[in-house]
Order: structure tokens, then sequence, then C-alpha cells
């Protein structure tokens, strides 16, 4: 997020000093390159997430997507035109998608299920961090030092983040290491193909269905019987007693559902639980980005605002953020759905209550900066929820799978193409955020975009409150099991 927003206060400079755009087109132009980087990050998140599940390493497309954003970083420097500004925001929405997906599949597989809500509240601190400092300090270093300083600072921290990437040590890799502990842990996150064959074999053990001595073959329909062992043989093997198999054609194997057939990208589909997820978090991103189209008009055109004035306004936004970690620690301890359900309804009032700023007042100032500080701490309250949910359904489908004897997700695991989908979900609505607010601002006015954000947060609380965790029904029989409780069907 840093790389994305250092760039901001400089590109409409670029636009017209250096690539020579009128500036009656500066404004579309802008509009076109945000567009063109939103649609990258949707297109390459499902096959980012695709790939990184099919690689031995999550290192090895980390620093693939570095190299990448290192390359966008280069040609957003030395653009002479639009065209190679476009390209550059291609390649930097595709780098983006590989570093956001691998990034959090590798702490889906490195943190256990307990505490990942809590380390996903610190990555959006993060987040709102990058989102903070990064426009103020590239407009002060652009200001006092020149277009290319801007981008001085993007590469040394490229570099620093590829030396970081370098010295990483996967979970899975220093498990092989320590003799004592297998690869994969006691999440089955992790672990490698042997460790995961290992725990197939001991569900079908437990289910009666291991093969029978060597040398002899069982029959499908002839379950194998096992004689009890004398409590004074010393032998470790077990005698076995085969009844003759009945000639008979041997039954026919039951077809499996196509959603057990299908890719996990897009077999994780049919879980209305993840839906619930993915659509919640697309709503999420679509309410605090629909300011970015709207707030800084409307105070230059109530407040009379310069930019300064009106970038400051983001700050109430942005600053509950810092909370979030605390989000993740409630949300580990009582699980996703009342966190992300009470954020979604705490921003309906706020939302609405927008409509009310109309005047060059003090009062209206200090209420602006107040719903927005309310709407900001509402949506902190749902982000971490959202991204530890994604992973813990993706736990359950595998534990699912692995009690029926089916394979899983694999040695790569499904975590990678989970988040390429919440991915997708988060550019979606960073793209049909800013979109709807303009739209109806332009059409029905500030008023009726208050009302419409804040029906739209409303609505979104509905499936969070009854999908979120499971099923609501299911909680209330009984409390689910760890890292399961989903209903699929």
């Amino acid at each position: 997020m840093f790389l994305y927003g250092i760039i901001v206060p400089v590109i409409p400079f670029a636009l017209e000093g250096r690539t020579h755009v009128k500036s009656d087109k500066v404004q579309y132009w802008v509009s076109v390159l945000i567009a063109v980087y939103g649609a990258a990050l949707l297109a390459f998140s499902p096959i980012c997430g695709w790939l990184a599940d099919h690689t031995s390493s999550r290192r090895s497309p980390l620093l693939l997507g570095l190299a990448a954003l290192l390359g966008s970083t280069v040609l957003l420097n030395v653009a002479p035109n639009v065209a190679v500004l476009i390209v550059a925001r291609i390649l930097q929405g595709a780098s983006a998608a590989v570093v956001w997906v691998v990034g959090l599949a590798l702490m889906a597989d490195t943190v256990p299920q307990e505490n990942l809500g809590q380390a996903f509240g610190y990555v959006g601190m993060g987040m709102s961090l990058g989102i903070l400092v990064a426009p103020l300090l590239g407009g002060i270093v652009f200001e006092r030092a020149g277009y290319d300083a801007v981008f001085a600072m993007a590469y040394a921290l490229i570099g620093l983040d590829i030396v970081l990437r370098l010295a990483l040590v996967e979970k899975k890799v220093a498990g092989r290491w320590n003799p004592v502990q297998a690869p994969g842990d006691e999440n089955g996150r992790g672990g490698g193909v042997e460790n995961l064959e290992e725990r197939e074999g001991d569900i079908r053990d437990l289910a009666g269905t291991s093969t029978s001595a060597p040398g002899r073959e069982k029959s499908p329909s002839s379950p194998t019987l096992q004689a009890p062992i004398s409590q004074n043989h010393t032998h470790t093997h077990t005698h076995t007693l085969t009844p003759s198999p009945t000639p008979s054609h041997p039954p026919q194997q039951a077809k499996r559902p196509l959603r057990t057939r299908l890719p996990p990208l897009v077999s994780l589909l049919y879980s209305r639980r993840l839906l619930s997820a993915l659509f919640g978090a697309l709503i999420q991103a679509a309410l605090m980005t629909s300011f970015d189209s709207v707030l800084a008009l409307r105070a230059a055109n109530i407040f009379h605002w310069h930019s300064t004035g009106a970038a400051l306004l983001f700050l109430p936004l942005v600053i509950p953020s810092f909370i979030e970690p605390l989000v993740g620690y409630i949300t580990d301890r009582i699980g996703p759905r009342y966190p992300a359900a009470f954020g979604f309804l705490l921003a309906v009032p706020p939302f609405v209550c927008l409509r009310y700023v109309t005047d060059n007042t003090i009062r209206d100032k200090v209420l602006i900066c107040a719903l927005l500080g309310i709407i900001g701490l509402a949506l902190a309250l749902t982000f971490p929820p959202f991204m530890a949910e994604i992973s813990a359904v993706v736990a359950g489908k595998q534990a699912k799978m692995l009690e029926k004897g089916e394979k899983g997700y694999g040695e790569g695991g499904a975590y990678a193409q989970a988040y390429g989908l919440f991915n997708m979900a988060f550019a979606g609505g960073c793209l049909v955020g800013p979109l709807l607010a303009g739209f109806v601002v332009e059409n029905r006015g500030w008023g009726t975009m208050s009302w419409v954000l804040g029906l739209l947060a409303g609505v979104t609380a509905i499936p969070t409150f009854l999908w979120m965790g499971g099923w609501i029904g299911d909680a209330r029989k009984k409390k689910p099991a760890e890292g399961s409780g989903e209903r699929d069907a």
C-alpha cells in the first residue's frame, strides 16, 4: 500500500509535465489509471492463487511478484507517454495480486488458526499506515527533492523487501530441520506429502478400511475380520480371517459430486460461509473507497477547502484502523460473526447522517469529522474477521475431506486460491465503490448517496450474521468444533 500511495500525489504532475497531457484531460486519465490498476488486481488474483498453491514454495512467487513490482515502478518513473503508464499500472496491479495473495497464504500457513484474527489485524493496521503515510511523504519529497527522489524511496523499499524475502524460511521448510515435529503442524497447515499421506492413513485405519496383510487380496464386498490377540501373544502383527469371496460382480464406485471434482478455486465457492465472507469483503472495500470520488469535492464545494484540507478529512477514516489487532484478538476469542455484523450495523447511522452536512459552519465541520471517525471505526471491526474466516473455511473443508478418506487439497493446500478470491472481492469493491458513490451524487445528490451507502451496510450485516463462522442455526444447537462448523448444502 505504501508503494501504491507514494505516487498518488505525483501522477497528476507526471501526466501534465512529462507525458504532455492537456490540463482538462488530467482528471480523466487519473481515473483511467486507477481503474486499470483495479482491473489488473481483479484479473490476476485467482491466477496467482492457483499458481501459488501449485508451487513447492511461497518464497518464489513472492520474489517474482516483487520483480514485477520493481519493473512497474521503473516504467512509472521513466514513462514518456500515457501508453507506458497504462502498461506500468497493469504490471503494478498484477504484482500486487501476487504479493497480496501469496503473502496472506504464507501467513495462513504459519500462524495457528486460533491466533490468525489478531495477525490479520496487524496486516490491516500496516495497510492503513501505508495509506496514511505514503501520500503525505510522497508529496513532501516531490515538492522538496523532485520527481525522481520519490521513486528512489520506492526502489529502496523494494530492495529491502527482496532481501527479506531471500532470508525468509517457511514453516514447512523449517520443519525438515526439526527431527521432533513433522513438516505439518497440529493445524494441518504447511505439511508435505508424507505428512498428508500419514494423516489420511490414520483416518482410514480408524474407519476400518486399512488394507489387509501382504499377499492377501481383500474383496470390496467382503470386510476383513480381525481375530482378537491373546494377552500372552508377543507378536505385533494381527491375524486376519477373510471370508471366502462369493462370485459376484464388483459394485461400481459411487460417482463423486461435481463440486469435489472441481479445482479448489471453484469448489470453494460452494461454501455459503465463504460466499458471505467474500460478499462482506467486497462491500467493506466499496464503502471505504466510495469516499475517494466524492469526499474531496464535497469539502471543496461546502467548506471551500483546497487539496490539503480535503486530504485531512480522510484521517478520521484511517486512524480507527489501528485498533484492528485488538479486533483480531476479540475475533480469535468469540468468532468472526459478532464483530463483523456489529461493524456493518454501526456504520448505518453515520452514513445516513452524512446528509446533514450542508453548510460551511464549525458545527458541520465537526459533524463530518465525527461521522467519518465512526464509519472508520465500524469498518475496522469488519476487516480482521473476514480475513480469519477465509482461512477457517479452507481448514474446515480440508478436515472434512480427510475425514471422508479423500486426499484433501494436496501438498500446496488451497489458502492462496482462497485469498485470491478474497483479493478479487476486495478489488471489485475498490472498483464499485467510487463509481457507485460518484454516479449517485452526480444524478441524485449527496443526501441520496448517504442513505444508499447506509442501506448497503445494513443489508450486508444480514448474511454476515447468518453465515460467518457457520450457519447461525447450527451455532445455537451446539458449539462448532474448532476449524469446522461449515454447512455447504
